[in-house]
């Protein structure tokens, strides 16, 4: 990646980019202070008269009456409603319609959306540009900002936030803009993972090949429970009228007297039985190590888990719930007893 400041003394992570420059911890609070982090993003530009009706028919979320300056996200669902991509939107003033995914993935979402246009009046581009987060003010005029958490229009919300204050903008940059940055104003990406995993706002690392949107909670403000058909509403509403998630995102406060790495794919176990993996994990400054794991809607609410990490080494883990095991049956009709179950009055006693 082209046209990015030079940040001395940054340990490198994927693309290029600083994990981090000085203390993790620090950096969380020069990033609430608002330093700026340069982003692992992949971006894309839709134009044209048809671009926004027809992204909100093949898509969770409902954009086509967006406002320019507007931000929201959405996501591109599987027939079965199973999580494809996570967009994050931002409309500019001129009407173009600017999506910011997670690097590697914009490719795939390029090609779906180039097999989904048909004859829709939609350009498709890749600009070379540069997304920049930030904590504090966005660092341009084409920002998405985050609506997290709070509930967006047609979203419905299962679990209470986690009380982590969450303030998240991510601006999407020319290459001589971002290249002109000063280098000191930056932290690494460890820092954001710690803040986003203690405000509990999912993301794609913790999406599998299973994860529909219900147990992420990502019903809050990436999908539309009222808007028409797309790609994946049926699963969308039967799960949350009829059904119930399979699964369920928690908080994980981990126990760090031991000094032992938790990392995304280390199981969480129940007792002696397996109920799910970690997703993010994370030192955060004010909580100690946190993590993100999706486990079994049937994994007891009140129990204490515990991780084992890829050295066989068992840490302590405090549930803090996200999405409840209630979650869904919003409109779920009451069951009839079954014919057998029915029990006749008895006969009354004899008189005498």
């Amino acid at each position: 990646m082209t046209g990015l400041p030079a940040v001395p003394g940054a340990v490198a992570g994927p693309e290029g980019l600083p994990l981090h420059v000085g203390s993790p911890l620090a950096e969380q609070r020069r990033l609430r202070a608002g330093a700026l982090v340069l982003l692992p993003r992949d971006v894309l530009r839709l134009t044209g008269p048809d671009a926004l009706p027809w992204l909100d028919s093949i898509t969770s979320q409902a954009i086509a009456e967006l406002a320019p300056g507007a931000s929201t996200e959405s996501l591109v669902l599987s027939p079965e409603g199973r999580i494809e991509h996570a967009m994050r939107l931002h409309r500019d003033a001129e009407g173009a319609l600017w999506i910011v995914v997670d690097a590697g993935t914009g490719d795939a979402l390029e090609a779906w959306l180039t097999r989904m246009r048909f004859f829709k009046q939609v350009d498709i581009e890749r600009p070379e540009a540069v997304v920049v987060g930030s904590a504090a003010e966005p660092a341009g005029e084409i920002a998405w900002i985050d609506g997290w958490p709070e509930v967006a229009p047609g979203g419905v919300r299962y679990g209470e936030p986690t009380g982590e204050p969450w303030r998240w903008s991510e601006a999407v940059l020319g290459l001589e803009h971002a290249a002109a940055l000063d280098p000191s104003s930056f932290v690494g990406t460890l820092a954001v993972d710690a803040l986003r995993i203690a405000a509990g706002r999912p993301s794609l690392a913790e999406v599998d090949e299973r994860t529909i949107p219900h147990e992420l909670d990502w019903l809050t403000t990436a999908v539309h429970l009222s808007k028409g058909c797309y790609r994946g509403q049926e699963t969308v509403a039967k799960v949350h009228n009829l059904g119930a998630p399979p699964r369920r995102i928690v908080l994980l406060h981990l126990d760090g007297s031991e000094g032992a790495q938790v990392a995304h794919g280390d199981e969480v176990l129940a007792g002696d039985a397996a109920v799910g993996r970690v997703t993010s994990a994370a030192i955060h400054d004010e909580l100690g190590p946190v993590a993100l794991a999706v486990v079994k809607r049937s994994a007891p609410a009140d129990a204490d888990l515990v991780v084992r990490t890829a050295e066989g080494v068992d840490v302590a883990a405090a549930q803090q719930l996200l999405v409840p095991p209630s979650a869904g049956h919003a409109n779920r009709p009451p069951r009839l007893p079954r014919l057998g179950a029915v029990r006749r009055p008895s006969a009354p006693p004899p008189a005498g």
